[in-house]
This record gives structure tokens, sequence and C-alpha cells, in this order.
């Protein structure tokens, strides 16, 4: 599987999928939900209004999908990460379950390319290198024949260090 590492706007990916660092409520918030919520309009809302009635909120560390609006990806995939409390164990796995269960959610879509933002780095405080050094890994470890490609998409110059380098150890 091939990983690029760019510095960019999520919401700008030609992909098969973004990914969504989305809030329980899945109704869009600050950060990249609010962005993809804004540049998706009012489909991306109404599918997770949807989903939502389905089966309630989304849990930290799953993941589901919806249709990507107006945005140049086909889907949506959306995950709950974790808010940093400290519980480096619990908010690890936690993290890593975001990433594993979008990347199985996009193998099961027989989609070939998806690009992450940096998930819980923002408002939810998780530490930057160490959420770097979880995508990176259970990216690597992702075992699959029909997903070609992951796109980590880093807000900013300091996300974009750490993943370059967390790439090429």
């Amino acid at each position: 599987m091939n990983i690029e590492i760019i510095k960019g706007d999520i919401t700008k990916i030609e992909a098969d999928a973004i990914v969504n660092a989305a809030n329980s409520s899945l109704l869009g918030g600050g950060g990249v939900d609010g962005a993809i919520h804004r540049a998706g309009g009012k489909q991306i809302l109404d599918a997770c209004i949807e989903i939502r009635n389905r089966q309630g909120k989304c849990k930290t560390g799953e993941a589901v999908v919806t249709t990507a609006g107006n945005l140049p990806a086909k889907y949506v995939i959306h995950t709950v990460g974790p808010v940093w409390n400290g519980d480096e164990e619990k908010c690890s796995k936690l993290l890593a379950n975001c990433y594993q269960n979008s990347l199985k959610l996009a193998e099961n879509l027989g989609l070939k390319i998806i690009a992450f933002p940096n998930i819980s780095t923002g408002v939810y405080r998780f530490p930057k290198e160490l959420a770097g050094k979880i995508a990176v890994e259970e990216v690597k470890n992702f075992k699959s024949e029909i997903l070609e490609k992951v796109i980590f998409v880093c807000f900013d110059e300091e996300n974009e260090e750490i993943y370059r380098r967390l790439l090429d150890e």
C-alpha cells in the first residue's frame, strides 16, 4: 500500500473516501468536522441524521460512512477520535480503532484511495507525536488486497514533519 503525506485541506482531496474526525453526535462541529460538513453540504448532515436515527450516536473508535455530498471524494468515513485525558493506554487503543475501523470500512466498500486527517490532535488535544505514531503504525500494519493508497492530509507543518519522519523510520 502506497502512503502519501501532504499538507493541505482534506475537503479538496480527490479520493474514494476522506475520513472525518467526527464527534459522537455526527452533526458537525469545529475543526475538520465543521470544514467537511460546510464544504460537503446538507447531504452529509442528512445522511448523518439518518445514521443517528438508526443506531444512535457513534461511539469513540467506531466508524460510519456517508455520501461526500459536494466534496471531490465519493464517500466520507466518519470516525470519532478520543479526547485526550492522560490515559495513554486507553486513548491510544481508541485512536488505533479509528484507523482500523476506517480502513476496514473502506476495504468493505471496495475503495482504493482513502485520506485521513490528523485525528484527535486539534481540540481533542491528543499529543501529535503519539497520534502520528499510532496512525502510521496502523496504516503500515493494515494488509489489504483492495486499498492501494492512504493519504495523510496534515493540517499544519508540525504534523507534516512528524508524519514524514515517522514514515521514514
